[in-house]
């Protein structure tokens, strides 16, 4: 495709139905209407119908496609644009006629695998990829001319099948993380999804409503029509790196948020429709239920531990449902793998007893076809995580990558697999299946060989899925966008507003001896000392630097020094552990700056050697400036931002005022701090007493029981560690509240007058 895309769509409305978008493919003329010649056979056939319902022609237009594009269409894998950096050292971009395209071939390797690749042109072409992966952070006319080119490629093809492009939330305020929000402030930034969960706690289920719609709007409009999105997952242990990108411990909150979020996003409440995004929620059956934390992208995470009866059918299944019910287009399984070994009993929906096969759950039959699809109803399709047929392949290791193809595919029911664009293995699982490969060589102990095979029949079940949701979405008949109203739609000043009011709505006043608000008659002549703490030392001294600036350009008497302030703001920012990337010890959620914590052994126990952790840089200053302000007469107010569950026991008893926040924007703290707006916003997860609830055995087994929501932990826990209230768990204050589920104070009474912003 030579020429912008873009600029050479070509439109045929019909009257009553879609319009039709095209670069280069043949109209067909039937009964008044236009339909788009998917085959390129220049004659009208039933799956070109956009008037037939899409599971139907999908049906009908799987039997055309060869079984190579069909096995092609199994796979989603990352992909690069042109204008912005791969990220792979070296690589020079080589870029197509319409300079949007990058044809260069690049040898790829991640933590998922290694793979050489073609340029993009020849990716469409020749391997027939449909699903790909975007990571980059395009502007919103770049994404849709980028979207735009892809599908103008993929209509050169004999058989039209559009590219649909997934990516991860794009829509949260914070860092980006590869693999979870890969991309921020390009579309509308609401706080991260634990302040949504906040917001929602405080002021009513009607902003996810908001915060849905925007999505759709924004994604839609730049035609990026697939999310990976939203985690139905609940936080159970604490020390889960990923939970942040949950919505909280209540599994009753999680099924309130999805019950909106999934109509507002996909379009409407019985599946995706054309103006619709797509959404795969993640991660089946519940990510949470972690071994102390440990993340199974590496080994010592691969089990699911329910040591309490009945947890995953009370804590860890809800969700889901409700996104079942609620008709989420695709359901993602996690890496990880259960263990009868390490488990209580548990229960399917039936009240059976539920099977723990020790397969990672992408191949696990009896969660996957068995209970998400026969006993909770699941229609749509299983998109695997990524990495599972190369470096996740967790409890078929014994299997080789053909194998794990067919075993995920023909033998679980998955029907995209994530990680690599694993062309050849595909056609080799599906070629032994055919060419009596396993007379010659031996099918693995424990398998059948009708497991490892791919067929026919899997393959085009699989594809039938996927095709289903592409026609649903209007994708067949038009990709295209126009980029200049995708920036429209991305910079609709209503979307951003509403963002800023859900993130001081996210704000929770957790402490308060009446300091707050900061209201004018209190800052009278007095000077304030304010200073930011991260992780990393570099970061902190430079958002101090702008948050003096701020306060300054408001009229806030500034000092450097603490010793002479009689107001101290202190930003706290704590980061513990590295995504993808196994620590020594346990996830440290203690505010900390060298602490001394225990090492790990292969199989997770306390190893008896010691290490070093540090979550925010400079922790044990906080207390000398509190005491110097305190010395002086005066009051300090602490903001955390909360994207674990941290232990708060080294700060809050320094603190006259604490607030959090999660991924908040900085002005919609201080809109709270200096009274502009009064704190509604309450705790969506538990926040943990100290240490000693989190305690491992030499066995490995945690004092709180790993599959347990932070809520509901004091049930189980030792009757020695409980206070006079019967409670263990939660961390309480120096002002006698316990912080969590649901704790937030607010202002009573007193002047809202701002002084700031």
């Amino acid at each position: 495709m030579a020429k912008k895309a873009s600029d050479h769509v070509k439109y045929y409305k019909n009257q009553g139905g879609p319009t039709i978008g095209t670069v280069s493919r043949n109209m067909i003329e039937r009964d008044g209407l236009y339909f788009k010649d998917l085959d390129g056979s220049g004659e009208y056939k039933p799956f070109d119908d956009w008037r037939l319902p899409a599971k139907e022609r999908a049906q009908a237009y799987v039997n055309v496609l060869t079984i190579d594009e069909k096995i092609a269409q199994l796979f989603i894998s990352d992909w690069r644009m042109g204008k912005y950096p791969c990220g792979v050292e070296g690589h020079q971009v080589i870029f197509d006629e319409s300079g949007i395209l990058d044809d260069a071939q690049v040898h790829g390797k991640s933590i998922f695998g290694e793979q050489h690749l073609p340029g993009t042109t020849e990716l469409i072409k020749d391997w027939f990829a449909r699903h790909l992966i975007l990571r980059a952070n395009p502007t919103p006319d770049d994404l849709a001319d980028w979207l735009n080119q892809l599908n103008a490629v993929a209509e050169e093809c004999r058989h039209f099948v559009p590219v649909q492009v997934a990516s991860n939330s794009r829509n949260e305020n914070g860092e980006v993380v590869f693999g979870m929000n890969d991309a921020a402030g390009v579309f509308a930034a609401w706080p991260g999804t634990l302040g949504i969960a906040a917001a929602v706690r405080g002021s009513g289920i009607g902003l996810v409503d908001e915060f849905a719609g925007c999505i759709r709007r924004e994604w839609d409009g730049a035609g990026l029509k697939k999310g990976y999105m939203y985690m139905a997952d609940i936080i159970s242990d604490p020390r889960w790196q990923r939970s942040y990108g949950t919505f909280g411990e209540d599994p009753e909150l999680v099924c309130e948020i999805f019950s909106h979020l999934i109509p507002g996003i996909q379009g409407s409440d019985h599946g995706v429709t054309a103006d619709g995004v797509a959404m795969t929620v993640k991660h089946f059956p519940g990510g949470g239920a972690r071994e102390n934390g440990f993340d199974p992208h590496y080994q010592m995470g691969q089990w699911n531990v329910y040591q309490t009866e009945g947890s995953l059918e009370k804590y860890h299944l809800p969700g889901f449902q409700t996104a079942v019910d609620c008709h989420a287009s695709s359901i993602m399984p996690y890496y990880a793998k259960p263990s009868a070994e390490k488990s209580a009993s548990q229960t399917d929906k039936n009240g059976s007893p539920m099977e723990l096969k020790p397969y990672g759950f992408a191949y696990n039959k009896p969660f996957i076809d068995g209970l998400l699809r026969d006993q909770m109803g699941f229609e749509g399709y299983i998109n695997s995580d990524t990495g599972i047929v190369h470096n996740m392949s967790w409890g078929v290791e014994m299997l080789d990558q053909p194998e794990r193809i067919g075993f995920a595919v023909n033998q679980a029911g998955v029907d995209l697999i994530s990680g690599l664009f694993d062309n050849q293995y595909g056609r080799e699982a599906y070629d032994r299946g055919i060419n009596g490969y396993y007379e010659t060589h031996s099918v693995p102990e424990g398998f059948r060989e009708e497991e490892i095979i791919l067929t026919e029949e899997a393959l085009n079940r699989a594809v039938t899925r996927t095709l289903t949701e592409m026609f649903a979405l209007g994708m067949f008949e038009n990709p295209y966008r126009d980029p200049k109203k995708a920036v429209e739609a991305a910079s609709d000043q209503r979307d951003w507003a509403h963002a800023m009011d859900v993130h001081r709505k996210s704000v929770v006043l957790l402490k308060n001896d009446g300091t707050l608000p900061l209201c004018e008659e209190k800052l009278r002549q007095k000077k304030v000392y304010a200073e930011c703490f991260y992780k990393d030392e570099q970061r902190a001294k430079q958002a101090t630097e702008k948050l003096r600036e701020k306060l300054a350009d408001n009229n806030i008497l500034l000092t450097e020094s603490c010793e002479e302030a009689e107001y101290g703001i202190l930003m706290l920012h704590p980061s513990s552990g590295e995504y993808f990337n196994a620590t020594k010890g346990y996830l440290e959620l203690d505010l900390c700056d060298g602490k001394e914590v225990s090492d790990v052994d292969m199989e997770g126990r306390p190893a008896g050697t010691t290490h070093r952790e540090t979550t925010l840089s400079g922790a044990g200053r906080i207390r000398e400036i509190a005491d110097a302000i305190h010395k002086n007469g005066g009051k300090v107010i602490g903001n955390l931002n909360i994207t674990l569950a941290w232990e708060v026991g080294n700060v809050e008893p320094c603190l006259d005022a604490l607030t959090a926040g999660f991924d908040t924007e900085q002005p919609a703290v201080l809109d709270v701090i200096f009274g502009r707006f009064a704190p509604s916003g309450k705790l969506p997860v538990t926040l943990p007493r100290g240490d000693e609830v989190l305690a491992v055995d030499e066995n490995g087994v945690c004092i709180s029981p790993n599959d347990v929501p932070g809520y509901d932990k004091d049930r189980y826990m030792p009757k020695h560690l409980k206070d006079e209230n019967g409670k263990a768990y939660a961390y309480r204050d120096t002002a006698g509240n316990y912080y969590e589920l649901d704790f937030g104070l607010t202002y009573e009474g007193g002047s809202l007058k701002s002084v700031i912003l």
